[in-house]
């Protein structure tokens, strides 16, 4: 095609940023705050139980991740545990709740 008909897709170019790696909230921080991605971003370096469920699989039908929060991202959670020493990256479609040990750090702005 030629252009004309279909117009070409534009996309924004300025999406804002995310916190750095500490644990404050700062400017940069989208203004709603309760998505999961940050609502686990503000409690890196708390002890939690990740429960996950992956339905395609056999072997890994259910799962259960015992760890510290590490890093986390818009569709990914990375946690270390203390016990094994092993690193997880889990994608986030795959996470059906948290269980924290202590109290959650929550910031609600409306």
């Amino acid at each position: 095609m030629n252009g004309s008909y279909y117009p070409n897709p534009t996309f924004p170019t300025n999406m804002g940023s995310y916190p750095d790696s500490s644990n404050e909230v700062n400017s940069t921080m989208p203004m709603e705050q309760s998505y999961i991605e940050n609502i686990l971003r503000l409690n890196k370096g708390k002890k939690v139980k990740v429960f996950a469920a992956y339905p395609d699989s056999n072997d890994w039908r259910d799962r259960i991740y015992d760890g510290i929060i590490e890093e986390a991202g818009k569709d990914h959670l990375i946690m270390m545990s203390p016990a094994t020493n092993d690193w997880y990256l889990i994608p986030l479609i795959y996470v059906n709740w948290v269980e924290f040990e202590e109290k959650i750090n929550y910031v609600k702005l409306y």
